[in-house]
């Protein structure tokens, strides 16, 4: 699996509405007035593929309203076709509503359309060289069982699988995810999660040290734990862990998005053989260009 023999990354999970404070806020409980965009991390994660120049393609479900016409229109505006975008007449258009801040954004989903993603055919699988999905993609049926079956799939074919857990309970509403994520360390993944997304997992308080160590058990090519302002630790399988520091951000307008940026950049590299020091030094590149900018990535 050393060589990536197709270019494309095929990207499954959830296309949503974001609805976000136009400033930032403490959070939902603060006033504000919001803006509707393009949202969810796998729609966010492709269109900046698109806008580095990669290969990529979006699977989503959207409702069969305005709402997913005005998601399908923006997604074309960068560059993603919608051929492997549903409609469905069964469900809304999702919804994520956003309070913006420096830190981490305070946030409730409104989930419909975006549970409702198909099996994929082996034919799109085969033509990818890497698979993603998300940890808020998997948290619901039918989509669970049809991503984890075109995991399944890619493994086979010997496809890299990346995923971002960026898991919140909120969304799993009582499920604690562990099956899901046993599942998942069987593929010897790419891994993206955040300090926080370790906490709100494990539901325990980890310091970073602590946090590597309960990452070290996993059977992951490549492990990301993402650090904030404190940049972010990486390590390759059967490697010790090293570090590299978060760059310099002159202005911060919000961190909304900046992990989707920060794991667009690494696939971007990761996916044209550069080593995974070139391609976590792009990642924190493109992280703080998110992070200075008030409009995402791509536009």
């Amino acid at each position: 699996m050393e060589n990536i023999a197709e270019k494309k990354v095929l990207v499954v999970g959830e296309l949503l509405a974001d609805i976000i404070s136009e400033g930032n806020i403490d959070s939902l409980a603060s006033p504000s007035r919001f803006l509707v965009s393009q949202g969810g991390s796998s729609a966010n994660l492709c269109a900046n593929l698109k806008w580095l120049g990669i290969d990529a393609e979006l699977i989503a479900t959207v409702g069969n309203d305005n709402l997913g016409t005005y998601l399908i229109d923006e997604l074309k505006a960068v560059g993603i076709a919608d051929t492997y975008i549903s409609r469905t007449a069964y469900g809304k258009t999702s919804i994520v509503l956003v309070g913006k801040n420096t830190e981490t954004p305070d946030f409730i989903a409104y989930r419909s359309a975006d549970m409702v993603i198909k099996r994929l055919d082996e034919n799109i699988i085969s033509a990818c060289g890497i698979l993603h999905t998300t940890a808020f993609a998997l948290s619901k049926e039918p989509a669970r069982s049809n991503i984890l079956h075109a995991f399944e799939k890619a493994h086979q074919l010997g496809k890299y699988l990346s995923v971002d857990w960026n898991y919140a309970p909120s969304i799993w509403n009582g499920d604690d995810g562990q099956d899901i994520f046993r599942k998942l360390n069987r593929f010897n993944v790419l891994l993206k999660i955040s300090t926080d997304d370790l906490e709100r997992f494990t539901g325990l308080q980890l310091g970073i040290e602590q946090a590597m160590q309960w990452l070290d058990h996993l059977n992951a090519k490549v492990i990301c734990l993402t650090c904030g302002k404190d940049g972010v630790w990486f390590k390759t399988q059967n490697h010790q862990w090293q570090h590299k520091p978060a760059l310099k951000v002159e202005s911060v307008i919000g961190v909304t998005g900046a992990g989707d940026a920060f794991w667009a950049g690494f696939l971007t590299h990761f996916i044209q053989g550069k080593c995974i020091e070139d391609s976590i030094d792009h990642a924190l590149l493109i992280a703080k260009n998110k992070i200075e900018k008030p409009y995402p990535l791509y536009k």
